[in-house]
């Protein structure tokens, strides 16, 4: 459906503005009018990471005037296979502030606001109040519900975006014209269920097929051009070269945009979403190691078998020796249990000891009561014991 300009156009804009965006100004669905929108709009993005990188990158080019980044991590050298902003000297930098520079090499015409802070229920609702459109940047559950409860409260629309491995989903939400991103998701799925990139991986294009759709929705929304991606999903599957649309409705009985809500203000998202589940909470409690206690255990000759319940490529990268590779989701579906010893005690472990707390919980249902497993996985082995090795 085709939806009103987000924003009023500039007064004007200069010869040098003029000779920059003449590509976009002989468009007639964009010309001079749409132009000076995107020069007068503000967009915040949330994250400079995989989906914020080229989201920034092109907001800029196209000419936004306004440009908010929320941004508290630093660049690591693994996130150069797909967050584009950041170079090989910006290691070790905050990535708000190589987001900023990368965004004004691009366009000297643009205003960067930096919010170098993590988005939390104390500053959303602020931060958010001072744009036109919000571009979701976000990697986990937690905030992606955070980010749609502000923008619903504030009346504000979002650009959604989703990436894991080959696949991709974005979407427009925006209540006062369709449905919200929990119509779409009421509830967020089960702790330890969905990966995260970190854990799964993802395609470094990816980020830029994703984050192209996102940018091109943000400009129709703030020209007033097309027709929006409000009350569809588009998915992606890049392995199949495929793209496919599902309708969104509105629920009427949505919990926060619905006829009766229930949600009226900010909740506990970390509850919310159950980033570890009750139960490998209660597994974990008095069962976890640590690195330098599995080292001594190894050194002692102790009688344990050591079960890493990453997949095979997690393992190929890096591992402890002696562990025994069984992936969490046979332990899931019960494949893994009728194959461990009785006679050892049982220690897990995988990347940062969210999985292997989830894998303890089954392992400890089975009958399994010694069974513990390690804090902060092979992350922390790697720091605390072989720093020689690699971490992903």
């Amino acid at each position: 459906m085709s939806l009103p300009p987000l924003v009023e156009p500039a007064a004007e804009l200069t010869v040098d503005e003029v000779r920059r965006y003449s590509r976009h100004l002989i468009i007639p669905d964009v010309g001079m009018a749409g132009q000076k929108r995107l020069k007068n709009a503000k967009v915040l993005c949330v994250g400079a990471g995989g989906l914020g990188s080229p989201a920034l990158m092109y907001l800029a080019a196209a000419g936004v005037g306004t440009l908010g980044i929320v941004e508290f991590d630093v660049v690591d050298e693994s996130n150069l296979q797909r967050q584009i902003i950041h170079g090989q000297s910006d290691i070790g930098r905050s990535k708000g502030e190589s987001a900023r520079d990368s965004v004004k090499e691009i366009n000297p015409y643009v205003d960067v606001i930096l919010h170098e802070e993590r988005l939390d229920n104390s500053n959303v609702m602020e931060i958010f109040s001072g744009y036109d459109l919000i571009v979701d940047g976000t990697d986990n559950f937690a905030t992606r519900y955070l980010v749609n409860d502000a923008a619903v409260l504030l009346g504000k629309p979002y650009v959604w975006g989703s990436i894991y491995r080959f696949d991709g989903q974005a979407s427009v939400f925006w209540a006062e014209h369709g449905p919200c991103y929990r119509c779409l998701y009421p509830e967020a799925p089960p702790a330890g269920m969905v990966p995260s990139c970190a854990e799964g991986g993802v395609l470094g294009v990816l980020c830029a097929s994703i984050g192209s759709i996102q940018v091109t929705e943000a400009i129709k929304l703030l020209a007033g051009v097309g027709d929006p991606l409000v009350g569809r999903l588009m998915i992606y599957d890049a392995l199949e070269m495929n793209y496919r649309q599902v309708k969104v409705r509105k629920d009427p009985n949505c919990a926060l945009c619905g006829e009766n809500p229930t949600v009226t203000e900010l909740i506990d998202y970390e509850a919310f979403c159950g980033v570890v589940s009750d139960e490998a909470q209660a597994a974990a409690a008095g069962s976890t190691i640590t690195s330098k206690q599995l080292k001594q255990w190894q050194d002692d000759k102790e009688d344990i078998f050591l079960i890493d319940v990453r997949e095979p490529g997690e393992y190929e990268i890096v591992n402890i020796p002696g562990a025994v590779l069984i992936p969490k989701n046979e332990f899931l579906m019960g494949d893994a249990l009728g194959s461990l010893p009785q006679d050892k005690k049982i220690v897990l472990h995988c990347k940062s000891g969210v999985r292997s707390a989830e894998v303890l919980a089954v392992v400890k249902s089975a009958g399994f009561a010694n069974a513990v497993h390690l804090g902060g996985g092979v992350l922390g082995w790697v720091n605390q014991i072989e720093p020689h090795k690699p971490v992903y």
